[in-house]
């Protein structure tokens, strides 16, 4: 029999496994610098997250879900700012956004 406690660990590292798929598959398939650095801080940070909090659950209360804790938090912090200094950095360089002109699907 699965406890309540197995089964959100169970359901956050599936959402933590599904969001990090999806930051691979957006890093795959987009077509700029821009719009992969927005695919991969925003879902990896999430799936990050649900993982740290998976973690915190299995070690209820203690030192391990402190640092659980100040780990999502650090990635809360860090995570969107180097994805903003990379696209600041991408448009210093003068590297243009993808637009439809630029082919692609027509639709």
């Amino acid at each position: 029999m699965v406890t309540i406690t197995e089964g959100a660990v169970v359901a956050l590292l599936a959402g933590g496994v599904f969001f990090g798929l999806v930051a691979a598959v957006g890093l795959l398939r987009l077509p700029d610098l821009y719009t992969r650095t927005h695919a991969a801080s925003k879902t990896d940070t999430l799936g990050a997250g649900l993982t740290l909090a998976a973690v915190a659950v299995v070690y209820d209360a203690g030192l391990p879900t402190v640092k659980a804790g100040l780990l999502l938090v650090f990635l809360l912090i860090t995570n969107p700012t180097a994805a903003h200094a990379i696209a600041r950095a991408a448009a210093d360089q003068g590297i243009e956004p993808w637009t439809a002109e630029d082919g692609g699907d027509e639709q």
